[in-house]
């Protein structure tokens, strides 16, 4: 089961991941084709701006009225995208297995940003528990999926720390973290793939349609 994680589940996990982002972006190509206003709605000037006032924090009204998620969501993000890919060893496994080689985080680093992780994911949990307007939109799905993200950090960090049982928790980090690959395409977990298209948009129809700031 060791073997089979560290090689083919990596494998089927990757080609699900790019085979299933692939079909949604060309079905979302098409749907947007048949709608009348998608195309003529976007411009690069409006969908650049949005897209840079977005990413910025602070840079909207509603993030400076909600500081410590704002920030809370910034670290997140950020950790949550760096650290599977500099880990170091997610770095060695890429170098062993196919030779590619590139910078790793140290670990202490690359343990405070596993936390962070952990810590956000309880967070929003919580968060969706006990704030109405989002415990409302809340569905049994999204408490799962928080899990789910937070899985593969939980499983790492007490498989480095060598709390429990080693290849055990590995197996356990490789099937979760496979699992987060191969449901990002079908779930809103895919929504870190549509921002930039989303927030674009939003920008082009804000900024050319009504001619005002989506933020």
């Amino acid at each position: 089961m060791y073997e089979f994680v560290r090689g083919p589940l990596v494998w089927i996990a990757f080609i699900g991941f790019f085979g299933g982002l692939l079909y949604r972006f060309i079905t979302m190509a098409r749907l947007a084709r048949k709608d009348k206003v998608v195309y003529a709605t976007f411009d690069a000037k409006y969908g650049l701006r949005s897209l840079l006032h977005w990413v910025i924090p602070f840079a909207g009204v509603n993030m400076r009225m909600r500081p410590i998620y704002t920030l809370l969501s910034y670290a997140f993000h950020i950790c949550v995208l760096v650290t599977p890919l500099f880990l170091m060893g997610h770095a060695v496994l890429w170098q062993e297995s196919w030779g590619i080689r590139w910078w790793s985080l140290p670990e202490g680093i690359a343990d405070i940003m596993t936390l962070v992780v952990v810590f956000a994911c309880i967070f929003f949990i919580i968060r969706r528990l006990v704030r109405p307007e989002v415990r409302n939109v809340s569905y049994p799905s999204d408490f799962l999926l928080a899990l789910l993200v937070m899985a593969p950090f939980v499983t790492g960090f007490v498989a480095h720390q060598q709390w429990l049982p080693y290849k055990p928790m590995i197996i356990i980090h490789g099937l979760s973290g496979a699992l987060w690959l191969l449901l990002i395409p079908w779930t809103r977990l895919v929504h870190m793939m549509w921002f930039p298209f989303t927030r674009a948009y939003m920008g082009s129809e804000f900024g050319s349609v009504r001619h005002s700031k989506d933020w």
